[in-house]
């Protein structure tokens, strides 16, 4: 008779564990509710990706090798947000998440990955990568959750990555420019 009621306290005790653990996780995959994020700080604010980067083939990859360990297996992103932007440890954002992700401007994720997230596991990668290798791995995560993507600086939003001006600040009336210039041929590149 003691030892099924020590059962039922274990069983008590394992359900109440399990639900504090969906409450505490908010139910979300882990990451709580869905909320804006604070803005970037002053000293990353005007931080923004490098012109082209992101649609740069050759960037992305670069960027993938970091992400994976590849270059440096001191700094492996992916041993915590999974290869493919899946969480693989608690805590650890879904970089699947587009609806999440969106929030994030590129200053926010680069301010995030730079200097960490406080009372998180998340800790600061400026003292093991450039400020290039930081924004190479931007170039690739992004691709989880925002494929194609790119922070239009001018809109304040994620738009398609060949539609972002010149990345570090809006485009200065590119408009005056092209009517100087002959227009190729259709399916010619000029090249």
């Amino acid at each position: 008779m003691q030892h099924a009621g020590m059962n039922r306290l274990a069983l008590a005790v394992g359900i109440i564990a399990f639900g504090l653990a969906v409450v505490g996780c908010g139910g979300e995959g882990g990451e709580g509710p869905v909320v804006p994020p604070p803005p970037a700080p002053a000293e990353y604010a005007d931080k923004h990706m490098p012109a082209g980067w992101w649609a740069d083939a050759k960037i992305i990859e670069e960027g993938r090798e970091l992400y994976i360990g590849g270059k440096n297996p001191d700094v492996n992103c992916a041993s915590c947000h999974g290869k493919d932007g899946k969480p693989v440890k608690a805590g650890a954002r879904d970089f699947r998440n587009g609806e999440r992700m969106k929030m994030y401007s590129d200053s926010v994720c680069f301010w995030r990955i730079s200097e960490g997230v406080p009372n998180t596991k998340m800790k600061p990668w400026k003292s093991k990568l450039s400020e290039e290798d930081r924004w190479k791995i931007m170039a690739f995560e992004r691709n989880f959750g925002l494929a194609g993507k790119g922070w239009d600086t001018a809109k304040k939003d994620w738009v398609s990555a060949a539609e972002v001006g010149s990345g570090a600040a809006p485009a200065a009336a590119p408009a005056a420019a092209p009517a100087a210039v002959p227009a190729a041929p259709a399916g010619k590149s000029g090249k």
